[in-house]
């Protein structure tokens, strides 16, 4: 009877056990053996596209339809918020970039996928051309241009709605926003060319250099869609980035005064990452040279990390720094500039240092079973504004491919940081186990003759958190569904023989 009497806080104590074993195995240690299988994936040496860029992608396609059409019946918030406003629609574009790159492949050899991409996210795809289109979402752009915000200047916006639409179209062989494409390419075009440095704003007073090399490139690929030719415009667009629109590195400046045709800061990684992942398209030869110029002012290796700076090499005073569009920047390597580095080296032949960088991304996504991404799904999530742009730049960048007669480098190698991790995914998860299987060991006989007070109480209010917990990070949230898990570690409290220590404290 006392074994019946104290049953709760026996199903608690071995619920407990059983969460953090099964936490241990499914974000430690398949998570490692993910890692390890990945890592000799050909795709990373440059021999295409890593194939579980395929498996990811068809994972995010789902939540990100859901997410987009649940984001399209409504309007951002706080305007002001750029996490509200731009992201969204700038995931959304890297993920029809990734998407078309991905469909692209399985046309070239089919076994990489059981389905098309364009198939098996076309739900996706709809929702995220729809979302980039949707009028509703340019009030940010609009409270700063006015009513003609797509058509005077705005240069970071209508590229957007540029991309989404030849990307809809491309994969979808529809003609659904057409118009629209025809009028922003022409209209966009026109006013670049026509303006006095080949510079425009992004907002006013903000000309970001890296935004207009990405608006060049996306008007002449709308060309295959409109089946117009913008060559010329794109020859004669290079005037933006030399002179004095280069500093001393020979590469772009980070922003400049459009309107004088004057630098204001000095390159910086973040912008140069991005630049270098279209001027192959653009500027084959100018592109070689920036790549070259890019290695040895901002590549920086040593044996335990390797990645692109997001300053200079002679610049030291900011090897500690932080703002949105680097990110961290530690030890002087921009997680930014890496992480678009990836797709930049990819773009220019230099698997030398993709395979480095793809393969530091690799485990820092920490990838898992399900497809999830899992660190750019918590840290994307926690902007609210746009849940999944981390898993999108990721498999953006993982998607480029050398474009025409780039010369392919392959080699590289594997920097300590990898092994490290690799390690310590296994090393955590089975401390964990052990930690579980010896507190089983522990409590095993005793576990039973506890009494917890209010025990069917604990046990009701334990159970909810746990059903609650695995509901809510299968369907909605997974870090608020993880959270109510470790919330019910703490359950049973008031054992009058153990004190209140719980299975997870012990």
């Amino acid at each position: 009877m006392k074994a019946k009497r104290h049953t709760p806080g026996a199903i608690c104590r071995y619920g407990n056990a059983a969460v953090i074993f099964v936490l241990a195995v499914y974000f430690f240690l398949i998570p490692g053996a993910i890692v390890v299988h990945h890592l000799r994936d050909p795709g990373l040496r440059g021999e295409g596209i890593p194939r579980y860029a395929f498996r990811w992608h068809r994972a995010l396609s789902p939540h990100y339809e859901r997410w987009a059409r649940k984001r399209l019946a409504s309007a951002p918030a706080d305007i002001s918020n750029v996490a509200s406003t731009e992201w969204p629609l700038f995931g959304s574009v890297f993920y029809l970039w990734a998407t078309e790159s991905l469909q692209e492949a399985w046309e070239r050899d089919n076994n990489v996928s059981r389905v098309a991409p364009k198939e098996y996210a076309r739900g996706a795809i709809e929702a995220a051309a729809a979302l980039v289109a949707d009028p509703k979402q340019a009030a940010w752009v609009r409270e700063r241009w006015g009513e003609d915000y797509l058509h005077r200047e705005n240069l970071f916006y209508r590229a957007l709605v540029i991309s989404a639409c030849t990307s809809h179209a491309k994969l979808l062989g529809s003609e659904q926003y057409l118009p629209l494409l025809r009028d922003q390419v022409e209209s966009l075009a026109k006013e670049l060319d026509e303006s006095p440095h080949g510079l425009l704003d992004d907002y006013p007073s903000e000309c970001y250099l890296m935004d207009i090399v990405g608006a060049i490139a996306i008007i002449r690929r709308a060309d295959a869609v409109l089946g117009t030719d913008h060559s010329g415009f794109v020859k004669r667009s290079i005037r933006g980035f030399t002179g004095d629109l280069a500093d001393s590195t020979g590469l772009p400046v980070y922003s400049a005064v459009s309107k004088s045709g004057q630098g204001i800061d000095r390159s910086r990684g973040c912008g140069d990452s991005f630049i270098l992942i279209f001027a192959p398209e653009l500027w084959p030869e100018t592109a070689k040279q920036w790549y070259a110029n890019y290695d040895e002012h901002f590549w920086q290796q040593c044996w335990l990390f390797a990645g692109f700076r997001e300053f200079p090499k002679d610049v030291t005073d900011r090897n500690w720094y932080m703002d949105v569009d680097s990110g961290p920047v530690i030890a002087g390597y921009g997680v930014a500039a890496s992480a678009f580095g990836v797709g930049a080296a990819r773009a220019n032949g230099r698997f030398d240092h993709a395979y480095a960088l793809s393969a530091e991304m690799l485990f820092a996504c920490w990838p898992l079973a399900d497809g999830t991404l899992f660190l750019p799904r918590i840290l994307s999530g926690a902007t609210r504004g746009a849940p999944h742009l981390g898993e999108a730049c990721v498999l953006f960048s993982l998607t480029r491919q050398p474009v025409g007669d780039v010369p392919i480098e392959k080699g590289g190698r594997l920097p300590g940081c990898v092994y490290f991790a690799v390690l310590g995914y296994f090393v955590a998860g089975l401390f964990l186990v052990a930690v579980q299987i010896r507190t089983f060991q522990r409590q095993r006989r005793k576990i039973y003759m506890e009494h917890i007070r209010s025990a069917p109480v604990q046990l009701a209010v334990w159970a909810v958190l746990v059903v609650a917990g695995l509901s809510i990070a299968i369907t909605y949230n997974l870090f608020v569904g993880l959270l109510l898990l470790l919330c019910a570690q703490f359950l049973p409290r008031g054992s009058e023989e153990t004190g209140s220590k719980t299975s997870f404290e012990k």
